[in-house]
């Protein structure tokens, strides 16, 4: 059971909008269609190298409520910081939702 509480950091939840790029493909960008109070933990970090760019990926563990509909193509922001849902989970008899998500850090 969590305590509601802990519920308290706010993030916006981004869904992706696809739009015509003039030249035959699409260019992804992303929208905020929701905000939820959330719990969020870090887990444990990596270093791994994305686009010849050196940096560490973060683990965290985010809890929230349930209520809206995500998909692994959402992402989850807190100011700068971007979450990449990595998977999610009924938690506490479909009261709350938990989400391994993984933060990159330059």
């Amino acid at each position: 059971m969590i305590d509601p509480g802990a519920l308290k950091t706010r993030l916006a939840i981004e869904a992706p909008v696809e739009s015509d790029d003039g030249q035959g493909g699409v260019t992804r960008g992303y929208a905020v269609f929701a905000k939820a109070w959330a719990q969020v933990t870090p887990l444990g970090a990596r270093h791994d190298v994305a686009a010849d760019a050196g940096g560490a990926s973060v683990r965290h563990r985010i809890v929230m409520r349930c209520g809206h509909v995500l998909t692994l193509q959402h992402r989850l922001v807190d100011g700068s910081r971007v979450y990449r849902i990595l998977s999610f989970r009924d938690r506490d008899g479909g009261r709350f939702i938990e989400i391994d998500a993984e933060l990159r850090v330059e």
